[in-house]
């Protein structure tokens, strides 16, 4: 059985006002074990989508490698942005060793209503993932059931919209669930009626434009 740690600590700072939240990067980032192309810091799989994505929308000049100039690229994005990254899952276990969520056994999570409580400016939560088991939604609706709490629906459009209120701080968080940045959440995304229609008017648009369009909505 592998033990799936997350590698990285939560990216957070006073000033950040929102807040990426995923679960695990794959397991070569726990062992060390990274493929040319990968940058050594959240979301650096060269095989996902979010920071590409986030490329595109802010123009950013990216570089795509392991070296500390790609992260220091996208540290201080972030911090310009006022957006942390805390990712809710801590360790797994897998008995296959893949980046799978539902591959995840024995999970453990991350107190995200304790970090919430610490960095007060934080007023939205942005899930790489929706409420498909394992995904971050549905490991935050775990989490918030431990405290009584649950989501509110505030759109039912996707991306979905919910809040709730902070058991200690008492203001309101908003939550969205954005279409996972991965090759995995592709068909997801090719099945939406509105991605069908924007594909029928224009053949050359594809997954990574239409979370393009979805993503810049709630990051800038």
């Amino acid at each position: 059985m592998f033990k799936h740690t997350h590698p990285y600590k939560p990216f957070l700072f006073k000033e950040a006002t929102k807040l990426i939240v995923g679960t695990l990067p794959p397991p070569r980032f726990t062992t060390g074990d990274l493929k040319e192309g990968d940058v050594d810091f959240c979301y650096g799989s060269r095989d996902g989508q979010l920071w590409p994505i986030l490329n595109e929308i802010f123009n950013l000049g990216l570089v795509f490698e392991t070296s500390d100039k790609a992260v220091q690229q996208r540290k201080d994005f972030l911090i310009r942005q006022k957006i942390g990254i805390c990712d809710i899952v801590a360790s797994a276990e897998r008995s296959k060793v893949d980046a799978s969520d539902l591959g995840m056994e024995n999970i453990e999570l991350r107190n995200l209503l304790y970090y919430l409580e610490l960095f007060p400016k934080i007023e939205t939560l942005l899930f790489t993932g929706g409420n498909s088991k394992n995904g971050p939604e549905y490991f935050f609706r775990k989490h918030l059931k431990e405290y009584g709490l649950g989501l509110r629906l505030v759109s039912d459009r996707i991306p979905r919209i919910h809040d709730f209120i902070h058991p200690k701080t008492k203001r309101k968080i908003q939550t969205v669930s954005l279409i996972a940045p991965s090759g995995a959440a592709n068909r997801a995304v090719g099945s939406l009626a509105e991605y069908k229609q924007m594909k029928e008017k224009k053949p050359d648009f594809n997954t990574l434009d239409y979370r393009v369009m979805q993503y810049r909505r709630f990051f800038i």
